[in-house]
């Protein structure tokens, strides 16, 4: 594997860090403080990301995106990581499921989407099935050329502004070794569907101004024709998903590393205690060297899994391992950004408090720590079972 980039690729992280530093830094205090995004805000964002050739960058040149492969994707992804979560998520990057459209799906779901003029939200996650997709109770049942849908999900990223869900619903069971398993299929489902509610979700502490939702589902009828991909095949479909999303919170977590090691190096080396630079004391600069390493380690590890993805070799742990990694790297670093700092560190008027806090919900969405963790062992010990 080679590690240099390209001509190309410099310029993606140079445009990207630009547009970041330049759009979305000064916006970032008062999302903070107001919980949201102002509307006009936002719709100007939008329009400089499209302006600047960066919304949809992930989707194929043949549909109207950049057509970016996945290191390059993982690099655009680290530098956006840098901002806060509600602004950076403005530079769309659609959902790579929405590939699976067909026919008339594509001209009103999938070309929309990555032309700015519609966009989606994932319904997965239920208040009694959050790791385990199989559990889910949210049903879908056939109902003459129509699915009747019954069920609720919850922590669904975005849904107050999104104009139509990508709903995993069950539709059915089959018998296996280890008895029935749940079918899941996905479904296109537009807001304003009569018998869908979107309600105003939790606050977290995490991603201000990313908001969360609870989507209701009561008797809501949606035609054969919205069944997005193979019937019964959602959860395959999930989990291609899941592991390209890991990969991209590996690579914004990197993102927010950096931004807190930046910020850090400067505050050791020009604030003073003592008649020195506190970077000057082995109690800072031991923590700044730690920082730093663990920081290369995740990159590299990050790299390879996007490298592999573009080889097409690309295994669920090695997504795990990326996400693992980067996300329990960032918590550590951020933990030792604000001992660094002291009790500015804590204050809002820095961004390193909003780091610190948003670094803990890496750890738990798209995939516990504990699930990625069991999918690395798995890997391990697949080959040594008894057939």
């Amino acid at each position: 594997m080679d590690f240099s980039l390209s001509t190309e690729q410099e310029l993606i992280v140079e445009t990207v860090r630009a547009f970041v530093e330049r759009e979305l830094y000064p916006h970032e205090l008062e999302v903070e403080r107001n919980g949201r995004v102002a509307p006009e805000l936002a719709g100007d964002i939008k329009r400089k990301a499209m302006e600047a050739g960066l919304f949809a960058a992930n989707m194929p040149e043949a549909f109207g995106g950049a057509g970016l492969d996945a290191v390059s994707m993982s690099l655009m992804e680290r530098e956006l990581g840098r901002a806060s979560m509600a602004l950076q998520m403005l530079v769309a990057r659609p959902s790579n499921i929405l590939q699976a459209c067909r026919g008339e799906q594509v001209k009103e779901y999938l070309l929309p989407t990555i032309r700015g003029e519609r966009l989606e939200c994932l319904a997965m996650t239920e208040p009694g099935a959050g790791s385990d997709l199989r559990s889910m109770s949210t049903r879908a049942e056939p109902h003459g050329d129509d699915y009747v849908i019954n069920g609720s999900k919850h922590f669904i990223s975005h849904a107050d502004i999104a104009d139509y869900v990508v709903l995993f619903a069950a539709t059915g069971e089959e018998q296996t070794e280890r008895g029935p398993k749940k079918r899941i299929t996905a479904f296109l489902v537009d807001k304003g569907t009569e018998g869908l509610t979107v309600r105003d979700g939790y606050r977290s502490v995490s991603h201000r101004g990313y908001h969360n939702c609870i989507l209701d589902f009561d008797d809501c009828r949606v035609p054969a024709s919205k069944v997005l991909g193979d019937m019964h095949r959602g959860f395959e479909v999930a989990n291609e998903w899941l592991s390209a999303t890991r990969l991209q919170i590996a690579a914004m977590c990197i993102g927010r590393g950096h931004r807190a090691l930046e910020l850090c190096t400067e505050w050791a080396a020009s604030r003073r205690q003592f008649g020195q630079a506190i970077g000057k004391f082995q109690g800072t600069s031991f923590k700044l060297a730690d920082m730093a390493m663990e920081l290369k380690a995740a990159e590299i590890l990050m790299l390879e899994t996007a490298w592999r993805l573009d080889q097409r070799s690309m295994r669920d742990q090695d997504a795990a391992m990326a996400k693992l990694y980067a996300t329990e790297m960032l918590a550590r670093l951020t933990d030792n950004a604000v001992q660094i700092f002291g009790g500015m560190g804590l204050m809002d008027e820095l961004p390193l408090e909003r780091l610190w806090r948003d670094a803990r919900v890496e750890r738990i969405w798209e995939g516990t720590s504990e699930i990625q963790r069991h999918i690395i062992s798995r890997s391990l010990l697949r080959p040594h079972e008894k057939t």
